[in-house]
C-alpha cells in the first residue's frame, strides 16, 4: 500500500499523469472519496499521461465518458447515482471491467468485492482545504 499527500489540485493531477504514462491495457482504477476530494482531478492527470487532449469532466449524469486519441482509450465511469447491484448490471458497467484501454471508476465502493479485487484501489481523503491523502494499492493487476 502506498500513500501520497497532495498539497494542491496540480499535485493530484501530476500523480494521475504519472499513472497514465505507466498504464497498461486492461488497468482498472477504483476511486473512492467524498464529493470534492479530487477524484476527477486525478482522472484529468491520468488522461494527460495517456496523451489524451480532450477536456475531462465527471460523468455523474452520463455514467460513462469515453476519451480517445491517446496511447490507450480511457473509460471514465461515475457510479454515484447507482445504488443496487441490479442498477449496476443494467447500466452495463461489466464491459468496462476488462477494458481495451484504461477504466477509472468513481464511487467504486458501490462495486462488489469480487470486481474490486482486479483493480488499483485508490482512496482520496480530504485532510484540509488544500491537502489530500491518497492511499492506493494494486490487487490482481
Amino acid at each position: 500500500m502506498a500513500t501520497s499527500i497532495s498539497h494542491s489540485p496540480a499535485e493530484t493531477e501530476a500523480l494521475g499523469e504519472a499513472w497514465g504514462r505507466a498504464a497498461q491495457r486492461g488497468l482498472v482504477i477504483a476511486l473512492s472519496g467524498d464529493l470534492g476530494a479530487g477524484k476527477t482531478q486525478l482522472v484529468k492527470g491520468l488522461a494527460r499521461g495517456l496523451g489524451i487532449s480532450s477536456r475531462v469532466h465527471s460523468p455523474t449524469f452520463t455514467l460513462v465518458n469515453i476519451y480517445s486519441g491517446g496511447r490507450l482509450p480511457l473509460f471514465h465511469l461515475d457510479l454515484y447515482r447507482l445504488e443496487t447491484r441490479a442498477q449496476l448490471l443494467s447500466a452495463g458497467i461489466e464491459e468496462y471491467l476488462q477494458p481495451d484501454g484504461v477504466t477509472v471508476i468513481e464511487w467504486a465502493e458501490r462495486l462488489n468485492e469480487e470486481t474490486r479485487q482486479r483493480t488499483r484501489r485508490v482512496n482520496i481523503e480530504v485532510l484540509n482545504e488544500s491537502e489530500r491523502r491518497i492511499v492506493y494499492e494494486d490487487f490482481g493487476v
